[in-house]
């Protein structure tokens, strides 16, 4: 971080910037933070179409968003339409995404602890694939799927590959609750068992390494593993999982959802690969993370001998990455983002915990200060998805911008929202 503008490069790509504010999809910030209030999520619909696009293109049919990522039906329908399938991990996920209109056939059902109801509701919708994580979940399918219930299906192996990313996002080693092992021959047995399972198609195997990796050889390491595992299984299918990195501050590069997609199909080539093997990915964070911005108003500034807080009237509710993975971001004010960021400060939320952080050292313009509208760009993933209502606090809206309209696709919860469940 430095004291300088912020950089273009971090904002969604319709945005124009100019010396008395910010304009996305058309839309000036300053006006949807007056008609939607603050804290206020802001994604670029322009931005997200142009990601989903790019992935649907760079892999093959079969691609997923990562829907963990970022989950609402405007954002699982918009994923469908420009061709990519969505990728759930919950009950709670596949039933918003059917909700929303899109196709079971289109739906990719993960988790490492399926209850039976979420696996026989996905038998029975007919899912596009079921990704199989445990021994149990083998059992179960036993009693579920036959030649009249089909399953297509593929199978999570560990490559025992450690990406170099937190170790909170690490998922590929050995030591984890994820899939099965291929060095301990696990793998290999849940494969023998599942082609078994009459009317269940195996189509092949899975493998997620990681997340906000950045460096392409873990990814390469991984294809390796999995090419020299399954090669005489005739699978028709890989799957390379998601984890593509993005930057979210300044001095920070990451690959692009292409040159991610190239450096596997060279890796498969390279490794010896069958010829029509479907080369598959999920990307989530890469798809949405610069698409959205988050805007918030300055409460209190409060300098103490150490340094200076400023406190938004958000926090880690709606932003828990910088306390869970010490996440780093970059801060401007909506009404002077062009002007010097001489002004260093520790941008902090509004609960009752000293680690309630957004940003440990952010730099702002002198003249920010309570009142100001400040806003934390690349925020599109792992915020609401991950948004709770600690100390009551309920969750912000979001909004899609484009063509120089706003649409809120998820309206502010209330204290009404929050009492509903009291019995």
């Amino acid at each position: 971080m430095s004291s300088a503008p912020i950089l273009k490069t971090l904002f969604p790509d319709t945005a124009v910037v100019h010396d008395t504010g910010v304009s996305i999809g058309g839309v000036e910030l300053r006006e949807l933070a007056e008609r939607f209030g603050t804290p206020l999520f802001v994604y670029d619909e322009a931005t997200l179409r142009s990601r989903c696009r790019e992935a649907a293109d760079a892999f093959d049919d079969g691609v997923a968003f990562a829907s963990k990522s970022f989950l609402c039906g405007a954002m699982a329908r918009l994923a469908v339409e420009e061709g990519l399938c969505v990728d759930v991990a919950t009950g709670g996920e596949l039933d918003i995404v059917l909700r929303a209109g899109v196709p079971a056939s289109r739906v990719i059902v993960h988790g490492n602890n399926k209850s039976a109801d979420e696996v026989a509701h996905a038998v029975a919708a007919g899912v596009h694939r079921l990704v199989v994580d445990n021994f149990e979940e083998i059992e179960r399918l036993r009693d579920l799927v036959s030649s009249d219930t089909p399953l297509n299906a593929l199978v999570r192996v560990t490559p025992g590959v450690e990406a170099h990313t937190h170790e909170y996002v690490r998922t590929g080693q050995e030591d984890t609750k994820f899939g099965f092992s291929v060095a301990t021959g696990e793998a290999r047995r849940a494969i023998s068992m599942l082609k078994e399972i009459p009317g269940l198609r195996l189509h092949g195997v899975h493998a997620h390494i990681g997340s906000q990796i950045f460096e392409l050889a873990g990814f390469r390491e991984s294809m390796e593993v999995l090419r020299a595992f399954t090669e005489r299984d005739e699978f028709d299918e890989l799957c390379v999982g998601g984890g593509l990195g993005v930057a979210y501050v300044e001095g920070e590069s990451a690959p692009t959802i292409s040159e991610w997609a190239t450096a596997m199909r060279a890796a498969a080539r390279e490794s010896g690969l069958r010829e029509g093997v479907r080369l598959l990915a999920e990307p989530g964070r890469s798809i949405v993370a610069q698409a959205g911005v988050t805007i918030y108003r300055v409460g209190v500034v409060k300098p103490v001998t150490q340094r200076t807080y400023m406190a938004v009237d958000g926090g880690m509710s709606d932003n828990p990455r910088p306390v869970l993975y010490g996440s780093g971001y970059e801060a401007f004010d909506v009404d002077s983002p062009t002007a010097p960021r001489p002004q260093r400060v520790r941008l902090v939320g509004k609960h009752c915990e000293s680690g309630d952080v957004l940003i440990d050292d952010a730099f702002l313009p002198a003249q920010t200060r309570a009142g100001s509208l400040v806003a934390t760009p690349v925020t599109g993933a792992y915020g609401y998805s991950m948004a709770s209502n600690y100390n009551r606090v309920p969750r912000p809206a979001v909004v899609f911008v484009r063509d120089g309209e706003a649409r809120e696709v998820l309206r502010r919860e209330t204290f009404e929202d929050l009492a509903r469940l009291e019995v």
